[in-house]
Parts: C-alpha cells; structure tokens; sequence
C-alpha cells in the first residue's frame, strides 16, 4: 500500500509539472497562430487545448482515487482514474474530428491570408521541445496507470502535431506552399485517432469488467486444480478495478479433509498466495465448499 501511495503521489506531482509546461506553450501557440495566420499551428493549440484539459482531469482523478474504501465505496475511488481516461479518449476523438474537418475545408476553400511560416516554424521549434520534455516526464511516472498512459498519449500526440508544423512551417518558407499548413492539420488528426481510439478500447475493457488481456482463466484454473487438496473449480471470475489492480473469484470443490481444523486455512493462503504470485492479483476471494455442496449450487459457469 505504501508503494501504491508513493506512486500516486510521484504521478500527480509529474501532472502538476506537465500542466505548467503545456499551459505556457498553448497561450504561446495561440499567440503564434493568431499572428502567423497558421491552421496548423491552430490546429495543434487545439490539441493542447485539449490536452491540457485532460491533464486537469487527470490529476483530479489521480487525487481522488487515492482516498481510502469506505463502506460506499468498498474498492475505494481508483477507479476514478479510468473515468478520466475515459474523458481524455473522448477530447482527442473530438479534437481530431474538429481539425479534420477544418482541415480539408481549408484545402477546399483555401482563404486569401498567407501563413508566415518563419513565425509558425519559431512556435512550433518551442512547442515540440516543450512537449519533449512534458513527454519525458510523464514517461518515468506510473506506466501501468490508465490516467496516466492517457496523458502520456496526449503529450505524444502533441509532440507528432509539432514535428509536422514544424514540417510545413519549413515547406512554406522554401516553397511557398502554402497548403503545406492545412495538410499538416490533417495529418495531426490522423495521428490523434489511433491513440484516442487504443485508450478508448482499454477503458470499455476495465468498465465492462472483461478479463485483462495479460490474464488467462484457463491457467489460473491449471493452477488452481493443481493445489493439493482441490477437486474442482467452477464460477470463476476476473476483472480489473483499474489499470494493474485486478480482481478475482473462484468456488473451489475440495476433499473433505481439507475443510477440517487448519488446513482449510493454510490452503487459502496457498491459493492466495498463488494468484499474488503468478498473476498479480492481490485481491482474491475463494470459497470453499465440498462437492455435495457444489452439486446443488444454481448453475455455475466458467
């Protein structure tokens, strides 16, 4: 639990580093996109815009889910960090559907400004080693964290998003090419969707109470059975409460000597002990019960 503590404690202060950084660099880059007259230097303000948001939320979550269980919330509030992923995943999808769209509207209808790309290429040159940095950060944190791998993933997009204004800043001062910035806008977008989307995913994964896709029932059910003293197991279930703090259940059919004095004890610990080791599951529920009991159970599954 100590261990737990210091992570979270590591990750809110490494978001609170980040918040700064990119607020400083979004009130830079929508200053540069106003006076460079730059779609993608606005499109990728946007961006952080959005970011900057979720790396709010985020922190909040992080703060949140590390009060204590209580009798409401017996698993305590760690899930509130997968609601903020969740938040997160939604602001990049809309993010990137908003410049998409401006992006080929501008191609279509390409307005009579010209885009200063010394200017775009100056804001953008500050934003990517700002986001490096950012991006750095985040990266020592808790990895195993769903809040935050979404904002690591935000910072990342951030980082693709500069590299390609920086791309077009460098194409519009050798060419004049001036569509160079609405291209680079669709290009931030494309790369925002596939890591909005993969977050998405995990999220409907931990929510939806599927088995962690690093977690196979069979085994643990291999393992089970080979315990000494187990007949059978049946009900099983696993689940994640969040990112890397899973969950588990089981009814475990076990020879009648192992119900009697202190062995009922010690197998419980075995059993326990076994799920810690092999599975990282820390928290894990058995009951055990002899098989007349379990021949007139309501039917079980998995």
């Amino acid at each position: 639990m100590a261990h737990d503590h210091a992570h979270r404690s590591s990750n809110r202060s490494r978001l609170l580093i980040v918040i700064g950084i990119v607020s400083v660099v979004l009130v830079a880059e929508v200053a540069g996109a106003a006076l460079s007259g730059s779609l993608a230097l606005f499109a990728d303000a946007g961006h952080m815009l959005s970011d900057l948001t979720g790396l709010v939320v985020a922190l909040v979550a992080a703060i949140v889910a590390a009060r204590p269980a209580s009798e409401r919330q017996t698993y305590g509030y760690q899930r509130a960090e997968v609601f903020g992923a969740l938040i997160n995943a939604l602001i990049l999808i809309v993010v990137a559907l908003f410049v998409g769209i401006e992006g080929i509207r501008r191609l279509i209808e390409p307005g009579p400004a010209e885009v200063q790309g010394s200017l775009m290429l100056l804001i953008a040159s500050i934003g990517l080693v700002a986001n490096v940095i950012a991006f750095l950060v985040l990266r020592r944190g808790d990895t195993t964290s769903l809040n935050m791998r979404g904002a690591a993933l935000e910072v990342l997009g951030d980082l693709l998003g500069s590299i390609a204004v920086i791309v077009a800043g460098i194409v519009i001062i050798t060419t004049g090419f001036a569509a160079a910035d609405a291209i680079a806008s669709l290009l931030i977008a494309v790369m925002i969707v596939p890591r909005a989307v993969s977050l998405l995913r995990d999220v409907v994964r931990v929510l939806s109470q599927s088995v962690p896709v690093d977690t196979s029932v069979a085994e643990i059910r291999e393992h089970i059975l080979e315990t000494d003293g187990v007949v059978d197991v049946h009900d099983v279930h696993v689940w994640a409460i969040t990112s890397g703090e899973y969950v588990f259940s089981a009814h475990v059919v076990v020879e009648p000597d192992a119900l009697a004095g202190e062995r009922s004890s010690c197998l419980l610990d075995e059993l326990s002990d076994c799920l810690a080791h092999h599975f990282d599951v820390e928290h894990s529920t058995f009951q055990l019960e002899p098989a007349e009991h379990a021949a007139h159970e309501q039917p079980h599954h998995a």
